[in-house]
């Protein structure tokens, strides 16, 4: 398989050969119960300590986008880069090779050994809920920015997880759902991302889906993780079901599955050891999946006296985390329009700015879910552009428009402390909450508190409110709460919640509103919430579960909007940074359109309306319908830009950074353009009968034309392509910067079948590369092509078959754009010949 230029090699080429004989030894010193404890999560994050054999606890935390380790508060804050989405905006590996080394570093700091990322499920449809958490809807763009991250994190001595295998691409009864892939989809698309990377990066773990592929759930599933994963592509690595996904001890250690999470009570363990004396599993089975968890265990050094595969003085120094957050989140940004260069705006030369949106000052910067994390600080729009701008610039500044019409958790302008007690009242511990959620398991209580012992805790202290007036207040969890605001009782009762076939739907389901109380600006409040049934149940894991959430007093939006609109007219350049919110884009549920929320379009329409220099921000990780795109001067994505976020968008703004970014995926016009949007199963039965055509490839063969092109993305300067030469190889493309600026620019090149038919894509992204040059500078950049885009996956013989003959090689700006082209001639052995150039 061909490598990109800017691939980093593992610092360890190795398979584990080297670890043979010791993990033997230490197999041999195991019982029957020893092996099953293994391969069973002792609780929600790691793996026992077996002393006997000098094998320590094994510590695994949720990505991609920080370290969150084995808590879930902000009393443990992480840093928090850019989403994925915003990553593969960059298309550039070594970028994600640096993030992987500073959540790597994140990782050391935390005691976690397995980070759970990065996720390399395709985009296959706009609606995915975890849409924002994988990279592309391109399974070669998803390989490189995958594998730049696995090496990223493992050079450092931390292995990387590449989840969901396979075919996780949405979360419509994820737990349930049988999608039914036929062989040429799953080879040439869901499963190409982990091949690529198991061949190119290594890592050493992998993750098991949820749901079912052609019939077989995935922890289960003996032909794709035993046939395809272990025998075919040689993968050494330990399997890891995806938590509470692991359903059958005896099919799911037949299937290939090496652990089972969380912990304590799993389908392995003690149930895998009756299995074995019941004769319905081969202990040589079970031997087989200790070996791969002993590796895993000997690469991260947790064996004693076994060196680790990457021993501490070999690991290279990783850059600075918040330089790496600022710089991903400004390279990642794509510049979409540009009407009469509006951007970048010269700070010397504009008078004054109106920054207008609710997500301006209260920044949207990571996706909802398994992902979530809480930064030590965080840079708004408001606050970057505030720090950014000379004096002399007037920048005002106006809500506009409320997309939240929830609750948020209670944080700014709440003082409170977490007070856990025993039966008797005395107070096991206290924890101070710059959030008031918290998701404790049964061991990892504050202070070690016993949690047999615990039977109350109360959120407890004072609200000083920004606004005045009515304010609602939610619980989100399960017990029986007492909520007093003042002097008042909002609430005493129990809350339940229905069954959810999703289990993870009670963590993360909205607040529940319970009463409101009017309250006064700037004038404090004393605050309780006492759950006096903390303890909770989700399957294995027990543990304290809650939130306490406000929404503050929703000030009418013609009024907001009419403010903007005033500020907007006064203003020589708006500004409105718009937003998706945690209702849209979170693990557990699908997105249900691709509309803004809350009456943001209205809101920017109004706006450029009434300055014809309006800049628009979209803040998602995903599309979204854009039906004002065409009034606005300008529009650019910052995704969701992690915690350095607002920073990075004043550089990209102010012309100190250019936006670097291309689409990882096509953005329609409206979702019912959309080739693909089922993402809702029939009878638990979800058909991917589009085939092989999902992404710009489907696009290619509609009437009508998206919004923007996959890897489109303007920049600040202008770029000339110059000429192309290209084998079956590789090809050479020469550019020029014919801008004024300094530039970087991606060079995309596409390849397909001269004579295309509807069997075959007319073209696939084949390779691409950076390039940078001064004003007038020519480079030249030589990009091999993926080996796999002159073949298919041969249904009958079940291999993969190079399809001869002449193929268009065209390099670019984006999926759409002719650029220019040359032909070469591949023949079954792969010999080719220049025939013509078509500039």
């Amino acid at each position: 398989m061909s490598r990109h230029p800017n691939f980093i090699p593992p610092i360890t080429e190795q398979r584990g050969a080297e670890y043979a004989p010791i993990i033997e030894s230490l197999l041999a010193a195991l019982d029957l119960e020893d092996k099953t404890v293994l391969l069973s999560g002792q609780d929600l994050w790691s793996l026992p300590a077996l002393p006997k054999i000098g094998l320590r606890s094994l510590v695994m935390s949720d990505g991609p986008v920080g370290v969150r380790g084995v808590g879930w508060g902000a009393d443990d804050p992480s840093l928090t880069l850019p989403s994925p989405t915003a990553l593969a905006a960059t298309w550039d590996p070594e970028l994600a090779h640096r993030a992987g080394q500073v959540l790597a570093q994140e990782a050391h700091r935390k005691g976690v050994h397995v980070l759970l990322a990065p996720t390399v499920n395709l985009h296959r449809s706009p609606l995915g809920g975890r849409h924002f958490e994988a990279y592309s809807e391109d399974p070669l763009l998803t390989a490189r920015i995958g594998a730049g991250y696995v090496n990223g994190v493992q050079e450092q001595g931390v292995a990387a997880t590449i989840k969901h295998f396979v075919a996780n691409d949405a979360e419509t009864q994820r737990f349930t759902v049988n999608n039914q892939v036929g062989p040429r989809a799953l080879r040439e698309l869901y499963l190409a991302p982990f091949e690529e990377i198991i061949a190119t990066a290594r890592p050493w773990a992998l993750m098991s889906a949820y749901n079912s592929v052609n019939g077989t759930t995935m922890t289960e599933h003996h032909h794709l993780q035993v046939q395809v994963l272990r025998r075919e592509w040689g993968y050494d690595g330990a399997v890891v079901s995806d938590w509470l996904a692991a359903r059958d001890t005896v099919r799911a250690i037949e299937g290939g599955l090496d652990i089972a999470m969380p912990g304590p009570l799993t389908i392995f363990g003690p149930a895998l050891a009756a299995a074995v004396r019941a004769g319905e599993v081969a202990e040589s089975t079970v031997d087989d999946a200790v070996r791969r968890v002993l590796l895993l265990a000997a690469r991260l050094g947790l064996l004693a006296d076994v060196a680790p595969a990457v021993p501490e003085s070999a690991r290279p120094v990783p850059p600075d985390g918040i330089a790496t957050a600022h710089e991903i989140a400004a390279r990642a940004m794509v510049l979409l329009r540009n009407q009469d260069r509006v951007l970048p705006l010269d700070p010397e030369a504009v008078g004054s700015i109106a920054l207008i949106g609710r997500a301006a000052r209260d920044a949207r910067v990571l996706g909802g879910g398994s992902a979530t994390v809480f930064p030590a600080r965080i840079v708004s729009p408001l606050e970057g552009l505030w720090a950014a701008l000379p004096t002399n610039v007037a920048l005002t500044y106006a809500v506009g428009a409320d997309p939240n019409e929830g609750f948020d958790l209670a944080a700014t302008g709440f003082d409170l402390h977490a007070v856990l007690r025993a039966e008797d009242g005395a107070v096991l511990a206290e924890q101070p909450l710059t959030l008031a959620r918290v998701r404790w398991t049964d061991t990892a209580l504050p202070a070690e508190a016993d949690f047999h012992a615990l039977a109350s805790v109360e959120f407890t202290g004072t609200f000083t409110p920004q606004e005045t007036g009515p304010h609602v207040f939610g619980i989100g969890g399960l017990g029986r709460f007492r909520l007093t605001v003042g002097d008042r009782v909002l609430f005493d009762g129990m809350q339940e919640t229905p069954e959810h076939a999703d289990p993870f739907e009670a963590l993360t389901a909205p607040p529940t509103p319970h009463g409101s109380a009017e309250l006064e600006a700037g004038r404090p409040v004393t605050i309780s919430l006492l759950n006096a049934t903390p303890k909770a149940a989700l399957g294995p894991i027990q543990g304290v579960s809650f939130t306490l959430a406000v929404q503050e007093p929703r000030l009418d939006d013609d009024t907001l909007i009419a403010e903007a609109v005033t500020a907007a007219a006064a203003a020589e350049v708006a500004v409105v940074v718009v937003a998706t919110t945690t209702a849209q884009e979170s693990e557990g549920s699908d997105r249900e359109n691709l509309r803004l929320p809350g009456r943001q379009d209205e809101l920017i329409a109004r706006v450029a309306a009434a300055n014809p220099r309006t800049v628009v921000v979209v803040n998602s990780g995903s599309p979204v319908e854009m039906p004002w795109r065409e009034e606005v001067s300008a529009i650019l994505v910052s995704w969701f830009p992690g915690q350095e976020g607002g920073a990075a968008l004043a550089d990209v703004l102010l012309g100190r950074a250019e936006p670097g970014g291309r689409l990882p995926t096509t953005w329609p016009v409206r979702l019912a353009d959309a080739p693909v949007s089922l993402v809702t199963p029939t009878d638990g039965v979800l058909p991917y009968d589009e085939g092989i055509f999902i992404g710009y490839p489907a696009w290619q063969r509609l009437d009508v034309r998206p919004a923007y092109p996959f890897g489109h993305g303007l920049g600040y300067t202008d770029w000339h392509y110059e000429n192309i030469v290209a084998t079956a190889r590789e090809v050479r493309v020469t550019l020029r910067n014919s801008g004024s600026r300094p530039g970087r620019e991606i060079v995309q090149i596409y390849a397909g079948p001269v004579d295309a038919d509807d069997s075959r894509p007319a073209c696939r992204l084949a390779g691409f590369a950076t390039a940078t040059a001064d004003p007038g500078e020519t480079v030249e950049v030589d990009i091999p092509l993926a080996e796999r885009i002159f073949q298919i996956w041969d249904e009958t013989r079940g291999r993969w078959s190079t399809r001869p003959g002449p193929y268009l090689i065209r390099a670019g700006h984006s999926s759409t754009d002719p650029g220019l082209s040359t032909t070469v001639r591949v023949t079954a052995t792969d010999q080719e010949e220049v025939t013509s150039a078509h500039p």
